[in-house]
């Protein structure tokens, strides 16, 4: 037996011409007593291999694990899938291998249908239409072959329903209106719109967001405008491009008012004319198969202009008087004048062009239906002029009351007022009320804008026949082009 010192640097079956590792100290099966010539201890950097006396392992390695208890069983450790690293094992790791089978379904063969696990899984997708078009094909071609996921799609697909109902996709036509309501309430302009004036920039806002929305051709679909002309319904046909030439060249007896240009220029008739021999001087310079781009933008511009310059006169502009050939309003009358004549006509536009439109605000209408009561005494004494209503039934000093109709306008918009029937310049009371109508607050709109007749008009009524004949009749006659 040689020493570490007695190498002789040949071969040796555990190594390649280098020095033998020294195995640890084994003990002996039996006592035979100390060896001859026993080797010294090795030296210190050979202390390493030895190790430690009492554990025969190398310095600085772990103790192994304790022994199994016999009676236990131990299962092998399960060997990580191939190629995998196991340091990515831990689900909680997102990196993992691609090829992990347990992470990824198996594709299917070139040309085959993906697997029954997978085609389920895109079911969801299917219901809410977010698979590819390969992914939808392959899952619909699966439905008719499986009734179980069949079920489940159907089911799916009635859920999808009830998130997502179908909706147009036409925005409202109120939306401008409103958001523009909500940004003064929040930030009140610091010039303040009058109240009378308010259902004016409303109705011409939202008219404004109709034509917006059109396309060119249809500026020239026709446009039937009917009013009732004493004893009879008149109708018109015009398109929309003359709707809003009418508008803008009635809306400007309220421009000249305020001291703005009258958007006729020269063509204007050189008396104070009234509202139709101005459409009429109109459409004959300017023709009635006038475009949007002619005739949009002037009258826009000259309603923006109207209500800036009547914010800006002041309180005292309100009474400014403002001549309509055979009659004349006050401004603050005219401007719920010209807001009705708008609603009404924005609405023989939308339903030419087969589009909704919605009635004013309650708040709105009620000034509309205040204006058209207001006016019924003086429309009722024209139509006694003109020997179509019955004569009063005595003189009524002004100031007093007289005769008096109770008209109750229900709905949005609706109230109560007392229409005095002998003279304008009588005052309508309770006291004195000799005959009772009732009527929906649109249908009252319709018949004064002219678009029913009187006898179609389903209104309740109770006292004097007359009376009653004679105010659904003036209310109709309020309506002109």
């Amino acid at each position: 037996m040689t020493g570490p010192d007695d190498w002789d640097g040949r071969e040796h079956p555990g190594g390649h011409g280098e020095r033998p590792r020294i195995p640890s100290p084994r003990p002996a099966a039996e006592d035979h007593g100390p060896l001859p010539d026993a080797p010294p201890l090795p030296p210190a950097p050979f202390a390493e291999l030895v190790g430690d006396a009492t554990t025969g392992l190398p310095h600085g390695l772990p103790e192994p694990d304790p022994a199994p208890d016999p009676g236990t069983a131990r299962e092998p450790d399960p060997a990580p899938p191939h190629d995998v690293d196991p340091e990515y094992e831990s689900d909680d790791d997102p990196v993992t291998d691609d090829r992990d089978p347990r992470r990824h379904p198996p594709l299917p063969a070139p040309g085959g249908a993906p697997p029954h696990k997978v085609l389920k899984s895109l079911l969801g997708a299917w219901a809410l239409a977010a698979c590819s078009p390969e992914e939808t094909a392959a899952v619909e071609e699966h439905l008719t072959d499986c009734a179980a996921c069949a079920e489940e799609a159907l089911r799916l697909r009635d859920a999808v329903g009830l998130l997502h109902p179908a909706d147009s996709l036409d925005l409202d036509p109120l939306l401008r209106s409103r958001v523009l309501e909500g940004c003064l309430g929040r930030r009140p302009a610091r010039i303040p719109v009058p109240e009378w004036a308010t259902p004016y920039d409303a109705e011409t806002a939202k008219l404004d967001a109709l034509l917006r929305d059109m396309g060119e051709a249809e500026w020239r679909a026709p446009v039937r405008l009917r009013w009732f002309d004493g004893e009879r319904p008149v109708e018109r046909e015009t398109t929309v491009g003359g709707v809003i030439g009418h508008l803008m060249a009635v809306d400007g007896l309220v421009a000249t008012a305020l001291g703005l240009p009258d958007p006729l220029g020269a063509a204007a008739p050189p008396d104070t004319p009234s509202p139709r021999r101005r459409t009429e001087a109109y459409w004959h310079t300017a023709g009635e198969e006038t475009g949007p781009l002619a005739v949009h933008d002037p009258w826009r511009e000259q309603s923006q202009a109207l209500i800036r310059t009547a914010s800006f006169a002041g309180s005292g502009a309100a009474e400014l008087n403002v001549p309509y050939g055979k009659f004349s309003l006050a401004l603050r009358d005219s401007f719920l004048d010209r807001a009705f004549e708008c609603w009404v006509h924005a609405g023989d536009i939308a339903e030419a062009v087969d589009y909704p439109y919605e009635p004013p605000a309650s708040g709105h209408l009620h000034l509309l239906v205040d204006l058209a009561a207001r006016l019924l005494p003086v429309a009722l004494a024209d139509r006694r002029r003109a020997g179509l209503a019955a004569p009063p039934q005595g003189l009524v000093a002004a100031g007093t009351p007289g005769r008096t109709l109770h008209l109750e306008v229900e709905g949005n918009g609706g109230g109560h007022w007392y229409i005095a029937l002998d003279s304008p310049a009588a005052l309508g009371s309770p006291e004195f009320t000799v005959a009772h109508i009732a009527l929906d607050s649109d249908e009252f709109c319709q018949l004064a804008a002219g678009h029913i007749s009187p006898e179609e008009t389903a209104v309740g009524q109770d006292g004097e026949r007359e009376a009653i004949r004679d105010v659904l009749f003036a209310t109709a006659a309020l309506s002109r082009l």
